[in-house]
């Protein structure tokens, strides 16, 4: 697999996106289910916020975290302890388990930033029992993300050449309304639905919005970090505007909203 997502270590993932994963790990868990005694596949882990938020809801018997950046893995297995949570560095395309290894398998905002979604979905089926759970859930880029957007359309108003990279920014693999559902069914899954999930993010003030992205996280981040000199303290200001929307600096809060799905395994 060929991840597309950049990575600039765990402790720029927390400060960036962990603290999104985290308030929406719940939610996803109600979704997906949990139940005690169960093996469960947590697909691309990264630091942990999926498999420690599951273990809080059910005493499971194992967790497999698996993640394609061993710098993830690494901050998870630090976070462990007393836990049937055991991490590794694997593929989401090609899972290193055995056929029907697991009672669940769940994936919370990867596959939109794998290779090839749909073999991830295929691998997931495979690994779980019949009758057991495939659940997944992806950011809605294109109209569920006001804070990225907003971000986007500014600078395109500024730099009309990315519209392109907005446009791919927008518009991921299986992040649009259907695309989970339409995977696990060609996964060969039954008994799918599909929801939204909506959390709120909460930003401090400006600086604590726009700061993650200083740290090169993430494919917005690299797109800032090219920008000409000028072009980029245009884009800088032009963003805090939009982001004050003509108040003093402080608190703000955005809506963000994820589809997430869930299939059965045939028996």
């Amino acid at each position: 697999m060929v991840s597309t997502f950049v990575a600039r270590g765990a402790a720029a993932y927390d400060h960036y996106m962990g603290r999104w994963s985290r308030r929406l790990a719940p939610l996803f868990l109600d979704f997906s289910g949990a139940a005690a005694g169960e093996r469960v596949l947590d697909v691309g882990c990264g630091t942990g916020s999926l498999s420690l938020a599951l273990v809080e809801r059910a005493t499971v018997e194992a967790i497999e975290a698996i993640d394609f950046e061993a710098d993830f893995v690494a901050a998870l297995r630090e976070k462990i302890g007393d836990t049937p949570i055991a991490a590794r560095q694997g593929d989401a395309c090609s899972l290193p388990f055995a056929d029907a290894s697991f009672d669940r398998a769940l994936s919370l905002l990867v596959l939109h930033f794998v290779s090839d979604a749909q073999q991830a979905a295929r691998e997931m089926r495979r690994v779980v029992r019949p009758g057991g759970v495939v659940a997944a859930c992806v950011w809605d880029t294109y109209g569920g993300m006001p804070s990225q957007r907003m971000f986007w359309d500014t600078v395109v108003a500024i730099e009309p050449s990315a519209a392109a990279r907005r446009a791919a920014t927008m518009f991921r693999p299986a992040t649009q309304p259907g695309d989970l559902p339409d995977l696990f069914d060609r996964a060969g899954l039954t008994d799918i639905r599909e929801t939204v999930l909506t959390i709120r993010m909460d930003f401090a003030d400006f600086e604590d919005y726009w700061q993650p992205l200083m740290t090169g996280q993430g494919n917005l981040a690299q797109f800032v970090g090219g920008l000409a000199e000028a072009t980029r303290a245009r884009v800088v200001e032009a963003v805090r505007e939009a982001f004050l929307c003509g108040r003093p600096d402080g608190p703000r809060s955005f809506a963000s909203v994820a589809w997430a799905a869930r299939g059965v395994v045939p028996g």
